[in-house]
């Protein structure tokens, strides 16, 4: 008799401990996935991938073949170069006037001296004034006709450069360069295949963090709010859990019904909200995983 309370009470405290150990809320890990594709069309000439390799942002895993994008920009560079030897040198052309001026103004101030002398004729003296004067119009006109030669042939190259500007931008879309810090998820493409525009490569995920994404009845949704510090609770051994501290950062605002994946039948029917709690990952959550949460003693609503 003494035996068969013993043991009876042990169960009783052992199902009341455990009726105190249920979580609030339960779920899964998932993390923020990028799936990265091609931004260019040709063949792969070096795709350095790995599934479950970690990668940094920035970093350079292949390209794909540019030798026509280089062919075609030397063609243009070629042409601009064509263009630009019809350019007329304003500055040569200037200083062709400004010596004939001067030879002028010598002759001016020679002519000069000897009317003060009564050797030359104020006539003589208003030819060369004259002829000064033709010389500077006649610069003035040959620079301006050069210059607007000059734009005439700039304005030529402009669309030639801005082909370059897009041809080196392609160039640069040829390379594959990873977007984000995280971990390679898995790979769609191969060295030596041909790589399409907007055809996915590979798929990456940032996994030191990681979200929790549970479910909540109506009667707790007033209980919570975003920045709320709560515990979160993975699985250590077939009895114990591993604690964590986590933060919610996002409450849906419609509800769902609940997944097939979260407890029973009888549940999945029941109308919930869907919440995201964030957590840092050390190394020990997977995408997938399933977690639980607990509230704070005060939030947490009576079952």
């Amino acid at each position: 008799m003494n035996k068969f309370f013993l043991f009876s009470l042990l169960i009783f405290l052992l199902a009341c401990q455990n009726g105190n150990e249920l979580s609030d809320a339960y779920g899964n890990f998932e993390a923020k996935e990028v799936l990265v594709a091609a931004e260019a069309n040709g063949k792969i000439m070096h795709f350095e991938i790995e599934d479950g390799r970690q990668l940094s942002q920035q970093d350079t895993l292949g390209y794909i073949d540019t030798l026509q994008l280089h062919l075609k920009k030397k063609q243009l560079q070629a042409s601009i170069a064509a263009i630009l030897s019809k350019r007329q040198d304003v500055q040569t052309q200037q200083q062709v006037y400004l010596e004939q001026k001067q030879n002028l103004l010598r002759e001016k101030a020679r002519l000069e001296k000897l009317l003060a002398e009564g050797a030359a004729t104020p006539k003589q003296l208003d030819d060369i004034s004259g002829q000064i004067e033709v010389v500077d119009k006649q610069m003035k006109a040959r620079i301006k006709a050069l210059e607007t030669t000059n734009r005439g042939i700039s304005s030529e190259v402009a669309p030639l450069r801005t082909q370059i500007e897009q041809i080196e931008d392609q160039i640069h879309k040829s390379f594959i360069i990873n977007p984000i810090d995280g971990q390679v998820l898995a790979h769609y493409a191969e060295p030596s295949e041909v790589a399409v525009f907007g055809k996915p490569l590979y798929k990456i995920a940032d996994t030191r963090t990681m979200f929790l994404r549970a479910y909540i009845s109506g009667r707790q949704l007033p209980l919570i709010k975003t920045g709320q510090q709560v515990e979160v609770l993975i699985d250590q051994d077939e009895q114990n859990y591993r604690r964590m501290k986590g933060t919610i950062v996002w409450i849906a605002s419609e509800a769902e019904f609940t997944p097939k994946v979260i407890q029973t039948k009888e549940a999945r029917v029941n109308m919930v909200y869907a919440i995201k709690i964030k957590v840092q990952n050390d190394g020990s959550l997977k995408i997938g995983m399933p977690g639980e949460v607990r509230f704070s003693a005060d939030d947490a609503p009576a079952e």
